[in-house]
């Protein structure tokens, strides 16, 4: 059982996304950014209501700005897909979650220490640079939905 609809397209912009945003961190750190954004998909609270499929999650604009900061910025995003992404999107995709991103939510690189929590969200854990946060309990089911 796959975990979220999708098509041939999305699992392109979640490629290039886990490209973009975690290349560095190996394919291990690529798969966490990939479960982030199916985790957004799924969620349908807090700040990702009524994000209805992939295409959704990844050109989101939250105060004027994309949520993910490569669409923002361009960077590798806007390159090509290559097929080792491609079988990592769909990895993740169909069934792919681990800690520290199983129910995560949002992630980010302080080039520091994580900081204990992330606009008011719970820190689960890190992963090289990106720390990983998950919604408080009680506060979005979706984001612990399989």
């Amino acid at each position: 059982m796959v975990r979220v609809k999708y098509t041939d397209s999305d699992v392109d912009l979640v490629a290039r996304m886990m490209r973009a945003e975690a290349e560095g961190e190996g394919k291990q750190g690529m798969l966490m950014v990939g479960n982030v954004i199916v985790n957004r998909e799924k969620a349908d609270c807090l700040d990702f209501k009524e994000l209805r499929n992939i295409r959704d999650v990844i050109f989101q604009v939250q105060g004027g700005n994309y949520s993910f900061e490569a669409v923002q910025k361009g960077n590798v995003f806007y390159n090509r897909a290559r097929s080792v992404e491609k079988r990592l999107a769909k990895q993740t995709l169909d069934y792919w979650r681990e800690h520290p991103s199983k129910h995560a939510l949002w992630y980010f690189n302080p080039y520091a220490a994580c900081p204990t929590t992330w606009y008011n969200q719970p820190l689960t854990g890190q992963y090289k640079q990106h720390c990983y946060y998950e919604p408080i309990a009680n506060t979005c089911e979706g984001a612990y939905r399989f």
